[in-house]
């Protein structure tokens, strides 16, 4: 089934300037000099659209007021189309600041029209914008529902019937006939189709009844799809200084939610992304901060992101303001397709894992979230070397590290950092009560490169059954030292 998403972005220049511009104040924005936009505090002053700027000055002596900035504007359309992507590859950009989206091919994995539906629009919240979406059969069909904010129509007979409805002056070829449309009593496309198509043509053009006939599926459409740029980087201007790190998220999230969009229409998944924090130019300048973030396990999905970067700016400290965020994907692969198992495995599955060990590396640091890295050492001192767990240590090279037998031998999952000298009682070790040999002794002898050690290792008993990992020095001095020492080296789980 063919289905197409009309998304109309209000004509709101401000929100290019400010995510959060329904919050400000008061603000407007002007065009030739009278209100094209105004924000909700200003609505509420009395400001209207069309108002000249001294009756704006006159309610409001301390609004903020902007002109329109019609590059600003295509840059935000061109931000929103990218963003879609995720969605869908095919995205086309229309009059009028609408976007036309074919989502035919994804309602079913997306859950639906209304799921689908209410993803769009949390994206479109996420980059800071708003508009009016609707839902149609045809690409044309659904920019006019949109336009005139006529809801969702799911058949072609249900959109012939809204489309009758809506006035002559919508479609763009026909409103510069609009005096002559109303001097026949034509007010609606319904009574316009209802013309003779021969004398329609000859008096507005071959462009208006393409347009009818595109929206009303009766004429096949062309678009010219957004495509992604080859490698990621954008970059937005904050409206305002901000001097706290945590105030930068929105704008952060303005940028993952076009990178979540660039990432699906490669059909790539990011290893690792850098958000740049811009200072101040000129005399002061100072490099950007960089805030790194690297994955676990490479991921698409706008949530997971968000989360960390949400993590890291709690953290950071910013030493001056920030005027601009940037972001870049530095490290990108192919997507992999999710392993649906037939039997999940218990407690989560890997990639749960992994996004753990992301949130626990944005929480403590890289340095703080370790994992193990064998070495091919038979000393139990230096067997172990700890790793940052977002160094890549592939299972041949770890197995490659492991002596050939020391899987079959028995060893203790703690290892003490010190080994603790044990006491001596009627000729056998004592650590809580005397300890009881419980295993065959297991030599180590390794070491004369650089520290020599002959030990004889073995599993005690405590009179508790607990389980201990000791040891035995073999080279023993002479006099008091001439006794064999013992060691506590270990307990077993």
């Amino acid at each position: 089934m063919r289905l197409w998403i009309g998304l109309h972005l209000h004509q709101l220049p401000l929100e290019v300037f400010s995510p959060n511009w329904c919050n400000d104040a008061g603000s407007v924005v002007l065009e030739q000099e009278r209100v094209l936009a105004a924000s909700p505090a200003a609505r509420a002053a009395g400001v209207a659209p069309g108002m000249r700027r001294g009756g704006v000055l006159v309610l409001m002596p301390d609004v903020r007021l902007h002109v329109r900035s019609p590059e600003r504007e295509a840059e935000a359309l061109n931000t929103a189309a990218l963003a879609l992507l995720q969605y869908t590859p095919l995205v086309a950009v229309a009059e009028e600041s609408t976007l036309l989206i074919d989502i035919g091919a994804s309602l079913r994995l997306f859950g639906g029209i209304r799921a689908l539906c209410r993803r769009v629009r949390a994206s479109l919240r996420a980059l800071g914008y708003s508009g009016v979406l609707s839902c149609a059969p045809t690409a044309r069909g659904a920019w006019m529902l949109a336009r005139r904010r006529a809801g969702r129509a799911m058949r072609i007979e249900s959109l012939t019937r809204r489309l009758d409805s809506l006035p002559a002056s919508l479609p763009p070829p026909a409103r510069a006939y609009a005096t002559w449309f109303e001097g026949i009593g034509c007010f609606s496309l319904g009574a316009m189709r209802r013309l003779p198509r021969p004398g329609l043509q000859r008096r507005c053009g071959r462009a208006l009844l393409d347009m009818l006939d595109a929206a009303y599926g009766m004429a096949p459409e062309l678009f010219e799809w957004v495509e992604a740029p080859t490698s990621f980087h954008a970059r937005i201007e904050l409206f305002d200084r901000l001097e706290n790190a945590e105030e930068c998220l929105m704008g952060a999230e303005r940028l993952v939610q076009q990178l979540t969009g660039w990432l699906c229409a490669h059909q790539l998944a990011v290893e690792r992304i850098t958000l740049l924090l811009e200072h101040e130019r000129g005399r002061v300048a100072r490099p950007p901060t960089p805030v790194d973030i690297a994955l676990a396990e490479p991921t698409w999905h706008d949530a997971h992101l968000v989360r960390l970067l949400r993590e890291r700016l709690a953290k950071l400290t910013l030493e001056a303001p920030v005027i601009a965020l940037a972001l870049d994907a530095n490290q990108v692969q192919p997507m992999a397709p999710p392993n649906e198992s037939l039997f999940p495995e218990p407690g989560g599955s890997e990639e749960d894992r992994l996004r753990m060990f992301e949130l626990l590396i944005a929480r403590l640091g890289p340095d703080n979230v370790l994992q193990a890295l064998p070495q091919a050492d038979y000393r139990p001192e230096v067997a172990n070397n700890w790793v940052p767990v977002q160094e890549k240590v592939r299972e041949t090279v770890r197995a490659s590290q492991m002596p050939p037998d020391v899987e079959s031998l028995a060893r203790p999952t703690w290892i003490l950092a010190k080994p603790i000298a044990l006491l001596m009682r009627n000729h056998r070790p004592f650590y809580g009560s005397p300890l009881k040999m419980a295993s065959e002794a297991e030599r180590i002898e390794a070491g004369w490169w650089s520290q020599t050690q002959t030990r004889d290792y073995f599993i005690a008993e405590g009179q508790d059954h607990t389980l201990y990992w000791v040891y035995r020095e073999r080279i023993v001095g002479s006099g008091e030292d001439e006794a064999p020492r013992w060691y506590l080296h270990g307990l077993f789980g």
